[in-house]
Parts: C-alpha cells; sequence; structure tokens
C-alpha cells in the first residue's frame, strides 16, 4: 500500500510538487480542524474559574470566540479548497498524458507486440485500468497520506496537553498500521485473481460484441453468452472472496484505534481525578479521542484500491517497456524501387513461416505471390514493411537495406490495400483522406472517381461527410474496397501491396474494383497477392509459396508447362472459375 503511494508519487512526474504542497494544506486544514476543540476547552477552562472566583469572564470573551471559531471554519475550508485545487485535478491530466502516450507506443511497437498480448488486456489497460488511476489515484492517497498527516496534526495538539495522551495515540496508530500491512499483503495475494477476472471479462465482453453476428446467424445466443456470463460469475466470486479476506483485519485496524481512543479517556481521567490535569483539558482529550482516528480508520477502504493501482501500473511498465523496432537514420529518397530478398527466415516465436526466402522484384513490374492458406504470403509482405522483424538473411528497396531507412520514411513508399478492410468511424472523406492528411477536397473527389466509388458516395444522403460507423459497417464489402483503394490512390505510393484485394466480392463489385486497382497499379512497383488466375496470370512473375518456401518463380505460361505446384493450382482455380449452377 505505501510502496503503490510512492509508485503514484513518482508518477505524478512534473506535478509532484502539487501533490506536496497539497499534504501542506491538509497538515494545515486538520490543524484548524483541531483548534475549534482546543479554543472550546480555553473557554470552558476560563468558565470554571469564573464560577470558582479565581479570574472574571468578561462578555466581550463572546465575541473573541465567535471571531476565533469564525477563523477557524473558514480556515478549514480555506484549505481544504487550496489541497483539492492543487492536488485533485493532477491524477485526470497525467492520465490524459498517458493514454496519448500509450498510444503513441502502440503505433510504434512491432506486430508481435499485439500477438503476445490480448486486446482484451490492452483494451482493459487503456480503459478500465486508466480509469482506477484516474479516479482514486488522488482520492486514495489523500486518504492514506491525508489520514496519517490529520492524525499527526492532532497527535502534536494533543501532545501540548498530555505526553501521555499523545504515546497512546502513537501507539494505536502503530497497531492499525501493522494490521493494514498484513491486509496490503492479503490485497497482493488476490490481486492476480482479481486482475485475471477482470482481463477475462473485458475480453469476453470484446469477443461477443465482435461475434454477434455470427452468435445471430447460427442462433447459439445461450452457447455464446455462457462464456461472458462464466466470466462476470468469476468476476463477482473473487470479489466476494476478496471482501471476506479483509474481515479480521478490518476488525484489527479498527479495534487498535478504538482501543486507543478508550485508552485516551481512561489516561486524561486518571489525570485529572488525581488533580494533574484540568476538567476543561480532560473534556477537551475526549473529544479529541472520538475524532482524531476518523481518518486514520477508513484507510482500511483504500488497501484494494491501492492493489488495483499497483496492477495497473505493471501492466502500464509493460506498455511503456515495449521494445520498438530498430529505426533506420538514412532517409535520403529511394532512386527506384526495386526490391530484394536474400536468405530471409522469419518465425512466430518458435514456429519458422517463411524459410530461407530468396527473390527479386524489378522496379515498376507486377510480382503475384500465390500458395496455400498459411503459407505465409501476408507474413512475406510484413516483413518488406517492418510490422515485423527478420530473424536472418537481407531485404532491400532501391539497393539499400529496409534496416537503413526510418520505418516512417520506409512505409511512405507502400500503399496497401487488404481483404479485410478497416474504416474508421468518420466522415468518407476524412477516410480517404487518411491516405493523404494534407489533400485537398478537389483531390480527394479526384481519387474516388479513380477508383470507381464517386457514384455511390455521391448517392448518399450526406455525400463524402456521410459517417460509415465503426469499421464501416453501413457500408458494404466492395464499397469499402474501393473506398480503401482511393485512399491508397491519394497517398500515390511507389510500390502497392494488394492483399487478397477481390477475394470477397460479388463480380460486380470485382469489375469495379479491378477497374480501380489498374488505376491505382498504374507506373508503380505491384505486389498481388490473390487466389482468382484472372488476377495473376498477367503478372511479370509468380512466386509459389509452398510452407514457407519460395518453390516455383516465373510468368504464368512459364510455370504451366512444368508439372509443379503451380500447374495443380491453376488447375484448380480454372475449375472453380468455371463453375455454374
Amino acid at each position: 500500500m505505501f510502496k503503490t503511494v510512492l509508485k503514484i508519487i513518482r508518477w505524478t512526474g512534473e506535478r509532484k510538487k502539487r501533490l506536496y504542497i497539497g499534504f501542506v494544506w491538509s497538515f494545515l486544514m486538520h490543524i484548524f480542524t483541531a483548534m475549534p476543540i482546543m479554543g472550546a476547552a480555553f473557554m470552558l477552562d476560563l468558565m470554571i474559574k469564573d464560577s470558582r472566583g479565581e479570574a472574571e469572564l468578561k462578555p466581550v470573551w463572546a465575541l473573541y470566540a465567535l471571531i476565533f471559531m469564525v477563523i477557524c471554519v473558514l480556515g478549514r475550508f480555506l484549505f481544504s479548497y487550496l489541497r483539492a485545487t492543487f492536488q485533485e485535478s493532477i491524477a485526470y491530466e497525467k492520465t490524459a498524458e498517458e493514454r496519448i502516450k500509450i498510444g503513441d507506443i502502440l503505433k510504434r511497437v512491432s506486430l508481435g507486440f499485439f500477438d503476445k498480448n490480448k486486446t482484451g488486456d490492452i483494451c482493459g489497460t487503456v480503459t478500465t485500468d486508466l480509469t482506477v488511476l484516474e479516479m482514486y489515484a488522488m482520492k486514495m492517497t489523500d486518504t492514506l497520506v491525508g489520514g496519517y498527516i490529520g492524525a499527526a496534526a492532532m497527535i502534536i495538539c494533543i501532545a501540548f496537553y498530555s505526553w501521555q495522551c499523545s504515546l497512546i495515540c502513537v501507539a494505536g496508530v502503530v497497531f492499525s498500521g501493522v494490521a493494514l500491512i498484513a491486509l496490503n499483503k492479503k490485497a497482493a495475494k488476490n490481486m492476480p485473481a482479481h486482475q485475471k477476472a477482470q482481463d477475462s471479462l473485458v475480453g469476453s465482453v470484446i469477443e461477443f460484441v465482435r461475434g454477434i453476428a455470427v452468435v445471430k446467424s447460427y442462433g447459439k445466443q445461450g452457447a455464446a453468452a455462457r462464456g461472458i456470463t462464466e466470466a462476470f460469475h468469476s468476476h463477482r466470486k473473487i470479489n466476494v472472496k476478496i471482501e471476506l479476506d479483509y474481515v479480521g483485519l478490518n476488525i484489527l485496524h479498527r479495534l487498535s484505534l478504538n482501543l486507543a481512543s478508550a485508552g485516551i479517556v481512561l489516561c486524561s481521567s486518571l489525570l485529572c481525578y488525581n488533580g494533574v490535569m484540568p476538567v476543561s483539558t480532560f473534556l477537551m482529550l475526549t473529544v479529541f479521542s472520538f475524532v482524531i482516528f476518523a481518518n486514520v480508520e477508513i484507510i482500511n477502504n483504500s488497501a484494494h484500491t491501492m492493489e488495483m493501482m499497483e496492477a495497473t501500473f505493471k501492466k502500464l511498465e509493460t506498455i511503456e517497456n515495449a521494445a520498438f523496432p530498430a529505426q533506420g537514420t538514412n532517409s535520403a529518397p529511394l532512386k527506384n524501387h526495386g526490391i530484394k530478398f536474400k536468405n530471409v527466415s522469419f518465425g512466430y516465436d518458435s514456429r519458422p513461416v517463411i524459410i530461407d526466402a530468396s527473390f527479386e522484384i524489378p522496379d515498376g513490374s507486377t510480382t503475384a505471390i500465390v500458395g496455400a492458406s498459411g503459407s505465409g504470403k501476408t507474413t512475406l509482405c510484413s516483413l518488406l514493411t517492418r510490422f515485423y522483424d527478420i530473424d536472418s538473411g537481407e531485404i532491400t528497396i532501391g539497393g539499400r537495406s529496409i534496416y537503413d531507412l526510418p520505418i516512417g520514411s520506409l512505409t511512405d513508399n507502400f500503399s496497401m490495400v487488404f481483404q479485410n478492410v478497416y474504416l474508421f468511424n468518420d466522415t468518407i472523406m476524412n477516410n480517404i483522406r487518411f491516405g493523404n492528411p494534407a489533400a485537398s477536397e478537389e483531390e480527394v473527389i479526384s481519387a474516388a472517381k479513380r477508383s470507381c466509388c464517386h457514384e455511390f458516395i455521391s448517392r448518399l444522403p450526406n455525400g463524402y461527410d456521410t459517417v460509415v460507423g465503426e469499421g464501416g459497417g453501413t457500408l458494404s464489402g466492395g464499397e469499402k474496397q474501393r473506398i480503401s483503394i482511393a485512399r491508397a490512390i491519394l497517398k500515390n505510393a511507389p510500390v502497392i501491396i494488394l492483399d487478397e484485394a477481390t477475394a470477397s466480392v460479388d463480380p460486380e463489385n470485382e469489375h469495379l474494383i479491378q477497374s480501380a486497382i489498374t488505376e491505382l497499379s498504374k507506373g508503380k512497383t505491384v505486389i498481388v497477392i490473390a487466389h482468382r488466375l484472372a488476377t495473376i496470370e498477367k503478372a511479370d512473375q509468380i512466386l509459389v509459396l509452398d510452407n514457407g518456401r519460395i518453390t516455383e518463380s516465373g510468368t504464368h505460361t512459364e510455370l504451366t508447362l512444368s508439372n509443379g505446384i503451380y500447374k495443380h493450382f491453376a488447375e484448380l482455380r480454372g475449375k472453380a472459375e468455371g463453375w455454374s449452377i
């Protein structure tokens, strides 16, 4: 718990000074909270002396008492306001920066990072976990540190009247602290299970929402809901267990403080009985015994939240310590865009995917890559664009190693059109403009016309200002595909990568998309991953991948004359594409 507070303080970074000043305001606030009790004791002592004839209580003292009480109340609220002003906004400001920082990190890590870390975990960190820090970091810090600051302020006040009672207060705080440390250790043991249940819950919800169309189409709402229901039950079960585990230690914590309060009353009454302490001081210490530990008592409620924040810090460290791909430094423009793979190998963890691949793609040529599903076609292109880094070998573009170029400069040379198109929850105009943020409206419309999508966009109620919904859900597959091609045309990169761009569209859309691709590919170096013969048979060269190895290369005519994998593939595709009802 206390280690987590130190982490929170370090996490605040440059705002740490504001946090410390807030602690000072908190101390003064508690002093002004204690002062009315001492003022009341002082006035009571004057009244007792006046009744005994030992001193005269003048009416003006009533005015003094009123002014003193008003000053105490105003001081208390002033310092409470200052503390809140200095501290409360820190977590909101810091978590906003943290989310932007994480977004920047996720943009820069390789795709391998997302293979090793679940989407649900990453989403949970950016949303739920950071929200815990946002909402509770300052509140829990104030509860814990402010609680002890408040107790310290009142113990100091009590020490002026009775060192014996102040020692009893310290003993109560120490014993309650021992119980809180044990409570913190228990929370640390429970937190991994709680975090696992939390991540499972987030992951199950994401999976259920993403797969809802499949669930409905198969009428399996009950079966699909089983996983998310189990995640809810698991989450509830671990939370109930945590609460039950805390009961005994919570009682011990509160018992230590309550016994100390009783000890203050007992000690002060004995001192008063023996004439060592005046009655007014005895009554004042009795009042103090009821309020001195109020802020320390509620610290136990922060133990579990503190451990949640500790788990959040660990997850943040995982993201923030993620390794970035090495950046090249030579950003000089490429003289040409010929591509060469030399003995390239790559694998996901221990599973080899690309094995000793060597080939060349001349500048301005079209190369088709064919092979069975899982043979490594998409991975080959991902290595070229440095979505992943190779294990061995060399890849060059324009005669220079791709590792000599900054990643931004490298990817500027590529436009990619994927089978599964993702459009952002934004206007069609901005989705196309994503290929070139500086493009004018006229340039966007020109790109749309060249990609054969201007006509259907014009028919939409809001035209180019139509918001397409998350993932482009309001558009058909062919429409999304053509918008993605418009995006690529607007980028105007010298190398085009087409990954199954026409694999899942109807004949009419395929014709339009082929026209758009032809427009996109003019004068470019083109890499095509496809199964349709019409897409690949006119390529300048065809590479055949089989279990990660390049087994054949040549033109369509050359490969169909040999008795290899491609000939068999072409025969099967010819039969499939000629099939009719």
